[in-house]
Formats: C-alpha cells, sequence, structure tokens
C-alpha cells in the first residue's frame, strides 16, 4: 500500500476539523441510545451515525495513493453522509403519524428506496469526466457538474424539503410554548446541519484550496452547532 504525505490544510480538515465532528456526533449518539433502543430513537440516532461512519471511512483512505481504493473509499464516504438525512424524515413521520401507521416495514421501505437512489450516484463514477476525481498533487476530490447536481437534487427534493415540510408540521401541532421553542433550535439545527453538508459539495466542485481551508474551520461550527441544537431540542426528551 502506497501513502503520502498529507498537506497541513489536508490534514486539517480530515483529521482535526472532521475528527472533532465525529466525536461529537458519536458521543450524541451514544447518549441516546444507551437510554433507550426504541425505533423513534434509533432513527434519531442514525442521523448522528451515518455521517460518522462516513468520516471514519475518509480517515483510512485519506494517505492513500491508489486510485481505485481511493475513489471507492471516497464513493461510501459520501453515501453516509448523504444519507444521514433521510433518518430525519422517518423520525418526523414516526413523530407526526405515530409508530402504529408508519410501521416498521414502512420505515424499511423509505429508508432503502432512498439508499438505493443515492447509491445510484456511483453510476457517474463509471462515465469519463461524470463523477469525482481524485489524484495527485493533493488527492482531494473533485466533484464534476453532473454528479454534483444529481447529488443536490436527490437531496434537496427527498431528504431536505421533506424534512423541513415534517418538522414545520409538528411545530405547528405543538401547543406548549416550552415545546414549540425546543423544536425551533431542532428545526434550526437542521438548517445548519444541511447547509454545512451543501457547503461541503459547493467545496467539492470549486476545488478551490482556500475555500476548502475555510470550510474546514465553518464546517465545525455549523456541524457541532447543528447537531448540539437537534440534540437539545428533541434528543434530551426521546431519553426519557
Amino acid at each position: 500500500m502506497v501513502y503520502f504525505q498529507l498537506t497541513p490544510g489536508r490534514f486539517l480538515t480530515v483529521y482535526i476539523a472532521q475528527g472533532v465532528i465525529l466525536a461529537v456526533f458519536l458521543y450524541l449518539a451514544i447518549r441516546i441510545l444507551l437510554r433507550d433502543r426504541k425505533r423513534l430513537n434509533i432513527m434519531f440516532a442514525g442521523l448522528y451515525i451515518s455521517p460518522a461512519i462516513g468520516v471514519l471511512i475518509n480517515f483510512i483512505y485519506a494517505p492513500l495513493t491508489d486510485v481505485s481504493i481511493v475513489l471507492l473509499l471516497n464513493f461510501f464516504t459520501n453515501f453516509g453522509a448523504i444519507y444521514a438525512p433521510i433518518f430525519v424524515v422517518v423520525f418526523d413521520l414516526i413523530l407526526l403519524k405515530s409508530e402504529k401507521i408508519i410501521s416498521t416495514s414502512k420505515q424499511l421501505a423509505i429508508l432503502i428506496a432512498y439508499g438505493i437512489v443515492v447509491l445510484c450516484m456511483g453510476i457517474f463514477l463509471l462515465i469519463p469526466g461524470f463523477g469525482v476525481t481524485i489524484g495527485p498533487p493533493n488527492w482531494t476530490p473533485v466533484w464534476s457538474f453532473p454528479i454534483f447536481v444529481y447529488v443536490v437534487l436527490v437531496l434537496t427534493c427527498c431528504a431536505t424539503i421533506p424534512a423541513l415540510y415534517f418538522s414545520i408540521k409538528i411545530y405547528q401541532k405543538f401547543e406548549d410554548e416550552i415545546l414549540k421553542k425546543k423544536w425551533k433550535f431542532f428545526i434550526y439545527g437542521f438548517i445548519a446541519l444541511m447547509t454545512f453538508m451543501y457547503l461541503i459539495f459547493i467545496s467539492n466542485t470549486l476545488d478551490n484550496a482556500t475555500f476548502r481551508l475555510v470550510l474546514a474551520g465553518t464546517g465545525i461550527i455549523l456541524a457541532i452547532l447543528g447537531g448540539l441544537l437537534m440534540y437539545y431540542g428533541v434528543g434530551r426528551q426521546i431519553e426519557k
């Protein structure tokens, strides 16, 4: 296996910025799951676990130089991040409709269907100039415009908009002002996380070293703030 010397900017982005996010997300997921393993808890924890797995995979391939292996592992890293918001959609649906209406089979159907759609971005990797390019000298992923458009459309239409819509519907059902205030934190947190995600995709497409470095710093704030706000808004309650 061949390795290369990571640049300071690359090391900061991968192992420091993403490492902090990984630690916080795993901590929140563990807190939720240790308290209870009911479906509601599992769905909410999935929001944190899915991108955390992606970050761990990123740790593995960051210093590698085998293009085939790097592209494959980068694909699963992207999948972990893009897949995460669907857990919010299912979580919202369960809260809005109840576990009886959103049965386990319906839950799995939603998760599997979205997973298939996200996996289809792998088709772009098979078409020259349509997927992700990774290589020397920096070995950072560079997205083509077609895959950027596909991912943004899938994420926005299948996860971001539905999650925001259902979250707002839940907010409107609350009569208690304290619950409404806490649910606002949940919504704001989701917006912060999605903003971070879209900025990552834009960064990968623009392939600007300065933008990547700045995003490494602002990304920590957006991701951690978003994760904590969502947890404060609802996570502490479903632990009980």
